[in-house]
C-alpha cells in the first residue's frame, strides 16, 4: 500500500480512503467471511473496521503497520460479531450409506459440513490466526504482529485450533457411525 496514500487518508482526504477500502475490502471480506462463516455479519465485520480505520486513522503512527493494523479492526470486528450471535443448530440428522447411495458430490459437501461445524467450535481467536495462516498465508510473525500477540502464542494458538478441529471431527464421524444426528 502507497504511504502517500495513508498519509492522505489520514489528513481525512476521502478519495484516498476511498481507494484504500476498495484495495483491501475483497481480502478483508474474505477473512471476515471465513472467521465468522457468515456473510452478512462478515460484511457487518468489514464495515466496522472500516469505519474503526476511519475514525482512528489519524492516530496511526506507523504508516508500514497499515495493513497489520486494518486486519486488526477486522478480528476485532469479528469478535463484535461472534458476541451478537445467537446459537442456532439446525436438528437435522444424517442419512447413512445404507439408506440411499451417495455420490463424489454428496461426500464433497458433507465433507465440507463437517469441517465448518468443527470450524464453528473454535473460539475467534483461533479462528482468526487459522484463516490469518493458512487463507491470507501470513506468518506467524506477521500474525503476531498483527494481533499484537507474540509469535510462541500464534503457534500455540495454531496448534490447539487444529487438535479442536481433528477432536470435533473425531466426534462427528464417532456420532454417525454410532447413528446419532450431526
Amino acid at each position: 500500500m502507497d504511504s502517500n496514500l495513508i498519509q492522505r487518508a489520514k489528513e481525512r482526504d476521502k478519495e484516498a480512503f476511498t481507494s484504500i477500502v476498495l484495495f483491501y475490502g475483497d481480502r478483508l471480506y474474505g477473512a471476515a467471511y471465513r472467521i465468522l462463516r457468515d456473510s452478512s455479519r462478515a460484511e457487518d465485520a468489514v464495515q466496522q473496521a472500516f469505519l474503526t480505520a476511519w475514525r482512528e486513522l489519524p492516530k496511526l503512527r506507523d504508516d508500514s503497520r497499515f495493513e497489520a493494523w486494518i486486519y486488526k479492526l477486522l478480528v476485532n470486528g469479528c469478535r463484535a460479531e461472534l458476541r451478537h450471535v445467537v446459537r442456532w443448530q439446525p436438528g437435522l440428522r444424517l442419512v447413512t450409506e445404507a439408506q440411499t447411495p451417495i455420490d463424489d458430490a454428496q461426500l464433497s459437501v458433507a465433507a465440507r459440513d463437517e469441517l465448518e461445524r468443527a470450524f464453528r467450535h473454535l473460539s475467534v481467536d483461533h479462528r482468526a490466526v487459522l484463516v490469518l495462516h493458512h487463507y491470507m498465508e501470513m506468518t506467524t510473525d506477521e500474525i503476531g504482529r498483527t494481533l499484537d500477540i507474540a509469535p510462541g502464542t500464534v503457534r500455540s494458538r495454531l496448534h490447539h485450533a487444529r487438535q479442536q478441529m481433528r477432536a470435533a471431527l473425531e466426534a462427528d464421524a464417532r456420532q454417525v457411525a454410532a447413528g446419532g444426528s450431526a
